[in-house]
């Protein structure tokens, strides 16, 4: 029987690498059918996978994973991107190449999908309008970096630089700066300038960008929830109905405890921190807000107050997390129900 028979109940695996990717491939029966290493290119991923029946393909969640899945589906082939830090949680594989991988794939792939824990990746759209709010992340971090090296740098000399506004630091510390630092920190209160106008002009891209994710704009009725995290979570999330249940948002984003249950046995453990990272630190930042000082009276406030009322270690970091999972479920909810945002809704007696 020839490959191109066989094609139709072929599963293949595929390894990617930055530059060169293998490929493993097994038939109904198990058989090893073909290896090939692909040049992890646009080009060479068409030539190999082109023209060829449907078949399917499992993948590595990967840096390329979201435009090869995109490409594989384009070309007519079943495209499963497999979450590997599910598969093997955080534990090293003794055994392990690109061939051997590549075959792991197309093993697990052919057996059941669900052992590859598939996930789905974002369109190429809403990925590119991603990329922006990630780089305005970055540079606002690098930011924060440099203007506490310079407070650190003033405080070992014994002066301070007085507290304001990050927009406004560089002009404030040039003028309060001592002098014998001031070679060695102007450069730096330079960059921090020029890094505050760069955030500004993301700022401005963020807002033309939310005209074109109404969405976005429902979504920050709760205190707390700004531009940025409202456009986060959208194009994070990009299809509220892949949930089936608005409480699942809260796993998706690693708010969530692990789970490690057995016998009598019941600890308490961390969150899985699975999902998007920037998401998550978002929401988390207004679970914080609405705990804090200047948030409003509601019920996610009291709902976090009780559980820190509890007390116990790390009583308030516990809280602003149980808040922030709240909150991911409500924003999906708001999402998909167009509802208005009822900052009191379990004081409110539910309509018949």
């Amino acid at each position: 029987m020839s490959n191109q028979e066989l094609f139709p109940n072929l599963t293949s695996g595929l390894d990617l690498g930055d530059k060169v990717s293998r490929t493993y491939e097994v038939d109904a029966r198990g058989n090893c059918v073909k290896t090939a290493a692909v040049a992890t290119t646009p080009g060479a991923i068409e030539r190999y996978f082109g023209g060829r029946p449907r078949c399917r393909v499992a993948l590595e969640v990967s840096t390329h994973s979201p435009w090869v899945s995109r490409q594989l589906e384009a070309l007519g082939h079943e495209a499963v991107v497999a979450n590997t830090s599910e598969i093997f949680s955080r534990q090293r594989r003794k055994r392990r190449n690109d061939k051997l991988d590549a075959e792991f794939l197309a093993r697990q792939a052919r057996a059941d999908v669900k052992l590859l824990y598939p996930i789905q990746h974002r369109g190429a759209e809403a990925q590119e309008d991603l990329a922006l709010l990630r780089a305005r992340d970055q540079l606002v971090q690098a930011r924060t970096q440099l203007i506490n090296h310079v407070r650190g740098a003033v405080k070992s000399l014994g002066a301070r630089i007085s507290k304001c506004d990050t927009d406004v630091f560089a002009k404030r510390a040039a003028a309060q700066v001592p002098e014998p630092l001031r070679p060695a920190l102007a450069p730096l209160l330079e960059v921090i300038g020029d890094l505050t106008k760069r955030i500004r002009e993301l700022d401005r891209q963020v807002e033309r960008m939310e005209e074109k994710y109404p969405e976005a704009v429902h979504l920050q009725q709760p205190a707390g929830v700004g531009p940025l995290t409202a456009l986060a979570f959208v194009l994070v999330v990009e299809d509220p109905q892949r949930f089936k249940h608005s409480r699942d948002v809260g796993p998706f984003f690693g708010l969530v405890p692990k789970l490690d249950d057995s016998s009598d046995s019941s600890p308490q453990l961390h969150i899985t921190k699975a999902g998007d990272t920037l998401v998550r630190r978002y929401l988390v930042n207004a679970a914080h807000y609405i705990l804090g000082p200047f948030g409003p009276d509601c019920d996610l406030r009291r709902y976090g107050q009780a559980i820190s009322a509890r007390g116990g270690k790390n009583a308030q970091k516990r809280a602003a997390v149980a808040v922030a999972r709240k909150l991911a479920v409500l924003l999906h909810h708001l999402w998909v129900s167009h509802a208005a945002y009822d900052a009191d809704w379990t004081l409110h007696p539910r309509a018949a």
